[in-house]
């Protein structure tokens, strides 16, 4: 979230109270969260990814789903060619001697975590686009006893994916969202300017 980003909507209204981050010292939209790691405030933050080396939230949600998929697909297929070759193949030529059988068995080994963990991260990630809420918000509610009074709308796969067609869903581009600021929970001056607000400065 940037140093000058302003509230939308409703919540635009001067006599309204507006949530600050301490750090930042800067508006911080509903479900956003301050990382230390980054040192910086991320819309609708879900965790900090160290995979990524980034904070995963409403901007980049669609990339992790897509690193998720990808690493689960490449997983699960070096497996099924493990196995092809293991049960299927009775050609000399396809038994492993030496120092093929370890990695063989070092690069199942490594699959098979990789789908166990991966799956519960999809898990895990499908659950907060069905409920609306990212992790760090459900352990909140978890710690406060909350969890029945929490009331998050479910997000609409255009708020994640973008409007373009299907197909662009599993390409690693960056989506084009209906509305940028209400997904994102905040706009900027400059755009507030474009659109004929007079009352706002720019930072």
């Amino acid at each position: 979230i940037p140093s000058c980003a302003v509230p939308i909507g409703s919540a635009a209204r001067q006599d309204e109270v507006h949530t600050m981050c301490r750090a930042c010292k800067s508006y911080k939209p509903p479900n956003s969260h301050h990382c230390r790691i980054c040192n910086r405030c991320v819309s609708r933050m879900d965790h900090h990814c160290p995979w990524m080396n980034n904070c995963i939230g409403a901007a980049n949600l669609k990339s992790f789903i897509l690193f998720l998929v990808y690493t689960w697909i490449g997983s699960t297929f070096a497996l099924m060619i493990f196995g092809c070759n293991y049960f299927l193949c009775q050609d000399r030529s396809c038994e492993f001697e030496g120092v093929l059988i370890q990695l063989v068995r070092v690069m199942t080994v490594i699959c098979t975590g990789s789908i166990l963990f991966v799956s519960s991260m999809l898990a895990n990630v499908v659950f907060g686009v069905i409920t609306g809420s990212g992790t760090i918000d459900r352990l909140k509610s978890k710690i406060a006893r909350t969890e029945d009074e929490a009331d998050y709308p479910p997000l609409e796969f255009e708020e994640v994916f973008g409007m373009g067609s299907w197909v662009t869903w599993f390409l690693p581009i960056d989506p084009t969202f209906p509305d940028h600021d209400r997904v994102l929970g905040f706009s900027m001056p400059q755009r507030l300017l474009r659109e004929g607000n007079e009352n706002t400065s720019v930072c």
